[in-house]
């Protein structure tokens, strides 16, 4: 994937990891930031909260409490985005960053990153999903580092608990993180597929290809999900990732939640049209993404989804344990 690239993966020349930060434990302080747009500061407080609850010491920077002084849909400058992000990374304090909110900017703020300057840092657990599977994805291309797709500090409603438990899990007891079950999944096409985890927000992966910091499903075991898009759009993107060649090699597929993008049965048949004859492993309403009760979803992890009993079990803790 790069030259970056490490893990712990299978002895029998199986999928290898990238490399995993370690877990985070009581105590270990978390930058709060925005990459995107700026944060609800209501489900901010309560996220916030939450977090100290579970026995982390949250460290707000200036971009998640930013409403949108440069314009309404960006949590401040890409100078403030970028700068705090690389703050954050570059602190040996800070063990990991917990992305505050999604919405747009991400790719704005991976343009304005130095990267020289994090050349050779040791990971850090990243977690977000939305807009920030772009930091997440450019993080997996460019440094060989894995990371959380999961809920974020702002994540709220009815099944906020079930989402926020799913992140905490996977952040300070990954161990406990190998198996995920998908039981509201529909199996499109059966089998049992292994690869690199990866993917996320499907208008991201779609609007960085091209680019440097895109990672292509060659050998991976692909994430899919998407909220308010016609179908449509959702078509063509998928044809997108197609005539692009990034699906080409992909191991397996997991379509996540498509929320507000019409009637299931209709994403059903535009997955099963559009990815069907990659002849891959394929599900599709896997509760990750937006909406609903969202579980956290590793990236750059070696993994094995069985498609037909709708789990995936990853062969690598998706933190390493220790110190």
């Amino acid at each position: 994937m790069t030259a970056g690239a490490a893990g712990s993966g299978s002895a029998d020349g199986g999928p290898r990891s990238l490399a995993r930060p370690p877990a985070l434990r009581p105590g270990d302080r978390v930058a709060v930031l925005s990459a995107s747009s700026p944060a609800n500061q209501a489900e901010l407080a309560v996220g916030l909260d939450t977090l100290r609850f579970a026995g982390l010491e949250p460290v707000v920077y200036a971009s998640a409490t930013d409403e949108g002084s440069t314009r309404s849909y960006l949590a401040g400058d890409d100078k403030l985005r970028s700068s705090d992000l690389s703050a954050a990374l570059t602190d040996p304090a800070i063990a990991g960053i917990i992305f505050a909110t999604g919405g747009y900017g991400a790719q704005r703020t991976l343009a304005a990153l130095d990267w020289d300057t994090l050349a050779g840092l040791p990971p850090k657990v990243l977690a977000g999903y939305s807009d920030v599977t772009a930091i997440l994805e450019a993080f997996a291309a460019r440094l060989g580092w894995a990371s959380l797709h999961s809920p974020m500090v702002t994540s709220s409603g009815d099944a906020a608990h079930y989402s926020f438990g799913s992140l905490l899990r996977a952040l300070m007891r990954p161990d406990q993180a190998l198996i995920t079950q998908y039981p509201g999944a529909v199996t499109l096409a059966g089998g049992v597929a292994r690869g690199i985890t990866l993917g996320g927000n499907l208008t991201l992966l779609a609007s960085s290809v091209g680019t440097d910091t895109s990672l292509p499903a060659r050998g991976g075991v692909l994430l899919v999900e998407e909220e308010h898009e016609d179908p449509y759009r959702v078509d063509r993107m998928l044809t997108q990732l197609r005539r692009s060649g990034y699906l080409d090699g992909v191991a397996g597929i997991i379509g996540g939640t498509f929320t507000g993008c019409g009637e299931p049965a209709l994403i059903e048949d535009i997955l099963a049209e559009r990815l069907g004859d990659l002849a891959v492993p394929l599900v599709a309403w896997a509760n990750v993404g937006h909406g609903g009760h969202q579980q956290a979803y590793p990236i750059g992890i070696a993994a094995e989804l069985d498609a037909g009993a709708r789990t995936l079990r990853l062969l690598d803790p998706p933190l390493r344990m220790g110190s």
